[in-house]
Parts: C-alpha cells; sequence; structure tokens
C-alpha cells in the first residue's frame, strides 16, 4: 500500500508518541506500509518541521527533525511531478499534496484537514481517496489485524 501523508500527519506523530499520526509513521518506519515522496513534499516538510516555533512544540532541536528528515529521505518512494493542477486549492501550498497521490497512483492521502482538500477545489478527482488519520487507521486495523 503506498500513501501521501501530508504535513500535518508527520508533525502530529512527531508532537505525540500515540495516536493515529504516530501509529501511521510506525507502520511507514516499519515497511508495512510504502510513503510516497516530491521534492515539493519533502520540502514543506522541512520547511514546517525546522520553524523555531514547530521546533518549540514539538521539544526538538534541528538535529533531531534533520534526523526524521533523513529517514523520511531514505524511506520514501520517490515521484516527480510533471504536471501541475494550478489553481485547485485555496491554499496553495496543499496542491502539491494532490499532485504527489496522482503521479504516484498512491491508495490514500492521510491528512488531518480533508476539508482543505474539498472546499472550494476546482479539480475533482474520483481516483483519489482521502481520509483522515484516525479513519486510516481503523481501515488498517480491520483489514491486517482482524
Amino acid at each position: 500500500m503506498l500513501v501521501v501523508l501530508d504535513t500535518n500527519v508527520v508533525y502530529q506523530a512527531l508532537r505525540s508518541r500515540k495516536g493515529a499520526s504516530f501509529f501511521i509513521l510506525s507502520l511507514v518506519r516499519e515497511a508495512q506500509i510504502a510513503l510516497a515522496l516530491s521534492i515539493q513534499v519533502f520540502n514543506e516538510y522541512q520547511k514546517v518541521l525546522t520553524r523555531p516555533s514547530s521546533l518549540q512544540d514539538l521539544k526538538l532541536t534541528k538535529t533531531d527533525i534533520d534526523k526524521v528528515l533523513r529517514f523520511i529521505a531514505y524511506i520514501g518512494k520517490p515521484y516527480t511531478t510533471y504536471f501541475q493542477f494550478r489553481p485547485n486549492l485555496q491554499d496553495e501550498s496543499d496542491n502539491v499534496f494532490i499532485e504527489l497521490p496522482l503521479t504516484s497512483n498512491s491508495n490514500y492521502l492521510i491528512t488531518n484537514n480533508v476539508k482543505n482538500f474539498s472546499v472550494k477545489s476546482d479539480l475533482k478527482f474520483d481516483d483519489l481517496n482521502i481520509i483522515t488519520p484516525a479513519d486510516f487507521v481503523r481501515l488498517w486495523r480491520k483489514e491486517h489485524e482482524s
């Protein structure tokens, strides 16, 4: 299974060592699911996670975040997006999280902000499954732990 993680999922996984986001990052770490990655998405992770306010909130150092980012870069399956569906979403920075799952043919885009990808969106993609971390974990457990 191939997934794309919105930055808020990675952030939440680092903020709390429990919960759905942490469980999903653990599945990635254990190679039970694969993480699709593009340069644009990686740059968004880096930009958000290394902000001084993020470092303070996460109670991590820049060195800690660099280790996490190196891990993500190492395990992520790289994809290059050659097209851009713009304008599409209200928040321009969210567009990369639409392009990557379409390019990589990912099974899911996992985000805490599902509405950001559906409200006032110009484009609709029937094959793009956008799901919250909690809903993904419920689905995962139903399919793999029953």
